[in-house]
């Protein structure tokens, strides 16, 4: 039986570990990493079912490697090691049984995600739906005898299903289609093709194209996924299915409508939906989203809450139904939801639970007399308890740790924890984490034998008043008395936020400092995880003020006397690689750069990317409104190209859509035509989470070019 660690996580300091092991981080580390997700506690306390992703070879495709998920179960006392539970690899999101006797999750047959039971007194896993459009999420009713599920439809399947919409009806908001008033083309049309024919005739052979692939016809404003430009759009609907012998499943909700979340009420009668139910507006124009109570057959639906630029999200009854708690918001990206309750039992207005951070994961305690969450704060994700009665905040684990997935009950929490000597662990503690102990070793034996750089905090006040926190790591191998190269790494976002409990960039930081790099990161204005202000304050300012805040964090890392300023190195991705261009067009200290998956001109971001809504939400308009193209102009990073001479290397996924590879060429181009020194680098089918969750031989790449890179130059 393997002996697992206990500690007090209130009295725990991040600086008590030493480095444990004598062997350096190495770039295929990577691989040894696995993550922890998913995490549900049986409803008697005794068990916990969780989701571990790893990283194997892939025997189809040599030298390259995949991902794979499997279900885990373990006691909640940690009396025995984890368990493999699915066989079969794919295997994702349990649910335990109200009994605790069956779990399911979903995994994939003949290519759609299904629902499977599993009976935890053995036996093969039972695949309880064949839904033709696949099932997951799956929610146990209270009694036990049925499932909800959701499955994701395109708007043609929606269109055409006899089931859903059996008069094939298409939907009443406006299609937006160029010419056409009315969505009558969007029918099923029983013309057969013909392109001499009459205008049904041609229309339908048009769409045969289509089928076909030959051209895709785009009416919609968002017409880009991650990966492709996509011109369908989709319906996530919900079902239940019982778990009788030769059950289909019921569709509770239907329509042109998008809702992202469902669940029963305890008494299982009724069901609590969250969706956008405006049949008046295009789904990519309408971003209000409402709360919704109907019987559990669907009918009967009425708004519990929504209204007029407001989003209503992330519905969670209590155990007895008294209470809803729930988040808002405006539509802006650019803000903090607000963590509300609302009674369901009589009369009464929702109640705000104020806490000036992003709240996720909210959980009721079985009493009902606390709401637990995580958030992103201060360089960490703490576990954190809001009292019903006072609407304090308490907050229970540190910032130099991130809680991942968690649940709690019967007198116990459960929760994934991460941190620079111990990335991804199950834990399980009293529901004041007074007494925590790990029960699980997917990571920590091999971090034990890997000798680490630990992070040093500090902060300053910049000059917008705001207080900037920033992490030093010295080079593994440091010595007192000598110079080592000091890398200046950047987040993206812009609100991101990096720190000791962020799980993302672990293994590139321990990478850089094994090679002999120092590492110093911190969150500019603008970050997540510092509340509304601080998140709010680079709006209209991409450029200079952050600038000035990374810039600050580098010399005072300069100015404790070891770094070397002839090799300063700066890196960042996303907005980051936006960041390093502009600073390497409006500074010369840095003898490298690295730009990654960046955007480098704003107004064609605004068309090129599908994250393009940021452009009016921290620029206040579009880029043909004269006040905004002005300030787009000047944010823009390629309006100072000329004045790079930095030594640049730029990446970009050829299949990233939230950015825009175009980006990235037109950086290069530019930089090129004016011979400066400059690589750029495409991943073929990368998308824009190349580093966090793809291909690893192109992860390995990247990182490892960038290294060489760096020495390329540091080396002269």
């Amino acid at each position: 039986m393997r002996k697992y660690l206990t500690l007090s996580l209130g009295l725990f300091s991040l600086y008590t570990y030493g480095q444990p092991g004598a062997e350096p981080v190495k770039v295929t580390d990577m691989l040894k990493i696995q993550s922890l997700s998913g995490v549900t506690l049986s409803k008697d306390g005794r068990r916990v079912a969780f989701t571990v992703t790893r990283i194997e070879p892939d025997p189809e495709s040599k030298s390259d490697y995949k991902y794979v998920n499997h279900i885990y179960v373990v006691p909640a006392d940690g009396g025995t090691p984890p368990k493999e539970l699915t066989v079969k690899e794919g295997s994702s999101q349990p649910a335990w049984s109200p009994d605790g006797r069956q779990l399911a999750f979903v995994r994939l047959a003949d290519g759609k995600p299904q629902v499977f039971i599993m009976s935890m007194e053995g036996g093969e896993p039972v695949q309880l739906t064949h839904y033709k459009y696949g099932a997951g999420t799956p929610k146990w009713s209270p009694d036990g005898k049925a499932i909800l599920f959701s499955s994701n439809l395109k708007l043609g399947e929606l269109i055409k299903d006899s089931t859903l919409n059996p008069q094939h009806v298409p939907p009443a908001w406006p299609y937006e289609q160029a010419g056409i008033d009315k969505n009558d083309n969007l029918s099923v049309s029983r013309a057969k093709p013909d392109p001499d024919g009459n205008p049904e005739e041609v229309r339908a052979y048009l769409e045969g194209d289509v089928t076909d692939k030959k051209a895709k016809v785009l009416s919609r404003l968002n017409f880009q996924d991650e990966m492709v430009v996509n011109a369908e759009m989709s319906f996530n609907h919900f079902y239940i299915q019982e778990l009788q012998p030769g059950a289909l499943p019921v569709a509770v909700t239907g329509g042109f409508y998008r809702f992202s979340d469902a669940d029963f009420t305890p008494d299982g009668q009724h069901l609590i939906l969250t969706g956008n139910m405006d049949s008046t507006q295009h789904p990519d124009r309408s971003l209000e989203s409402s709360i919704y109570i109907c019987d559990r057959d669907g009918s009967h639906l009425r708004l519990l809450l929504g209204e007029k630029g407001k989003v209503y999200s992330n519905a969670v009854l209590s155990p007895s139904g008294k209470w809803l708690a729930f988040q808002y918001s405006n539509t802006s990206f650019v803000t903090v939801p607000q963590l509300a309750i609302l009674p369901l039992q009589g009369t009464g207005s929702p109640v705000d639970l104020p806490f000036d951070r992003s709240k996720s994961g909210y959980t009721w305690s079985p009493d009902e007399k606390w709401i637990y969450f995580t958030a992103q704060s201060n360089g960490g994700a703490p576990l954190y308890r809001v009292n019903i009665g006072t609407r304090k905040t308490e907050q229970l684990s540190d910032y130099n740790s991130g809680t991942g997935s968690f649940d709690l009950g019967a007198g116990k929490v459960v929760f994934v924890r991460t941190e620079v000597a111990d990335p991804f662990e199950l834990y399980t503690a009293d529901p004041a984490l007074k007494q925590t102990q790990r029960i699980s070793a997917f990571n920590y034996d091999w971090v034990q034998r890997k000798r680490l750089s630990l992070p040093e905090k500090h902060s300053f006040t910049n000059d917008k008043g705001l207080t900037v926190e920033y992490w030093v790591m010295k080079p593994t191998n440091y010595e007192p008395g000598r110079k080592y190269p000091l890398l200046l790494d950047i987040h993206g976002g812009p609100s991101a936020m990096w720190g000791p409990g962020e799980t993302s960039m672990w293994h590139e930081f321990q990478f850089f400092g094994s090679k002999g790099y120092g590492v110093v990161y911190c969150n500019p204005r603008g970050s997540g995880g510092y509340g509304l202000d601080f998140l709010r304050a680079n709006v209209e300012d991409w450029g200079t003020g952050p600038t000035g805040d990374v810039l600050t964090v580098l010399d005072k890392t300069v100015a404790e006397g070891w770094a070397d300023t002839s090799r300063l190195v700066v890196s960042g991705g996303s907005y980051a690689g936006y960041l390093v261009a502009w600073i390497v067009g409006h500074d010369h200290r840095f003898k490298a750069a690295c730009a990654q998956r960046g955007v480098y001109d704003l107004a064609t971001f605004f068309g090129e990317g599908n994250a393009w809504r940021l452009v009016p939400n921290y620029f206040g308009g579009y880029p043909w409104e004269p006040r905004t193209k002005a300030i787009l102009q000047r944010e823009s990073p390629i309006t100072y190209v000329e004045n790079i001479t930095t030594p640049l290397i730029i990446f970009h996924g050829e299949n990233d859509r939230r950015t825009g590879f175009v980006q990235g060429e037109m950086l290069y181009r530019s930089l090129k035509v004016l011979g400066r020194p400059v690589e750029y680098v495409r991943h073929p089918g990368a998308t824009h989470e190349i580093t966090r969750s793809g291909d690893c031989r192109q992860r390995i790449d990247q990182m490892l070019r960038t290294y060489d890179f760096f020495e390329r130059w540091i080396r002269h």
